[in-house]
């Protein structure tokens, strides 16, 4: 008798929940777990208890990547300047100054059939947003130039920001102290060794390298670059959601907080 009976409210509202959520789920790359799917889901106007959801995933087989560890490239055997770690792991959302008051700075590899790719980013240490990036074939320090030129171009920001970096001779070199100075930055460094110093940096190279890279085979430098440009400006900071920011994206963080450019 019991099979003639019709679905029950909850079982149809779950069979609708699995369908958006597979849907969430490709569009972020198979990158949200159930507490940003959970968020995804009542903005979407589906509001549903994150056990609830964790459970719907698990039994459709909605899994989220998982987090790799992978190498630090930063290379310190150098004679330039080094500068102290002004930043001192300051991380937390909740005490970091408004946007455009601290930055942080990082280069990583990404791998093609056609040889490197070198990508430097600045990222807004309160919204989480990359302010600049640029990408070369080789590591010259005009990598990490370019990717500070296009912060500095976008967001103005007014003297006194301190910028953080690790070690690496593209950020310690001349050129790039030069360019800090004539725009007021106050330079801050991560100590030998201590790759926690610029830990959100790296977190963000570890996410990128999780949610795009791991699974790429791109033939040339230019397939990278187009993935890696529409995975930072319109997933990324558009629309990733982040557990620091109570789950919004870096655009709406800031667009909450009057500080979008």
């Amino acid at each position: 008798m019991w099979r003639g009976r019709p679905q029950s409210a909850r079982a149809i509202a779950n069979e609708q929940f699995v369908l958006i959520m597979r849907d969430v789920h490709a569009e972020s790359d198979r990158t949200y777990g159930s507490p940003r799917m959970q968020v995804e889901l009542a903005a979407l106007g589906h509001p549903c208890s994150e056990n609830r959801v964790a459970h719907l995933m698990r039994a459709d087989g909605l899994r989220p990547k998982r987090v790799r560890r992978f190498r630090i490239t930063t290379d310190s055997t150098h004679t330039a300047p080094i500068v102290e770690n002004v930043l001192d792991r300051q991380f937390a959302v909740t005490t970091i100054p408004p946007p455009n008051q601290v930055w942080v700075s990082d280069i990583t590899y990404i791998a093609t059939r056609e040889g490197w790719l070198y990508l430097a980013i600045v990222l807004d240490l309160r919204s989480r947003r990359v302010v600049g990036w640029a990408m070369r074939h080789t590591l010259e320090w005009e990598l990490a130039r370019d990717a500070l030129a296009m912060a500095l171009g976008q967001r103005q920001p007014a003297p006194g920001l301190v910028h953080h970096s690790d070690r690496d001779v593209q950020y310690a070199c001349d050129g790039y102290r030069t360019a800090l100075s004539e725009h007021a930055i106050t330079a801050s460094m991560s100590r030998r060794g201590n790759c926690w110093d610029n830990a959100v940096a790296e977190s963000f190279f570890a996410t990128l390298k999780t949610e795009l890279v791991m699974d790429a085979d791109w033939a040339t430098r230019e397939e990278a670059r187009c993935a890696l440009f529409r995975h930072i400006e319109m997933w990324y900071n558009r629309r990733r959601r982040h557990s620091s920011l109570g789950y919004l994206s870096p655009l709406e963080f800031e667009r909450l907080h009057d500080y979008a450019a």
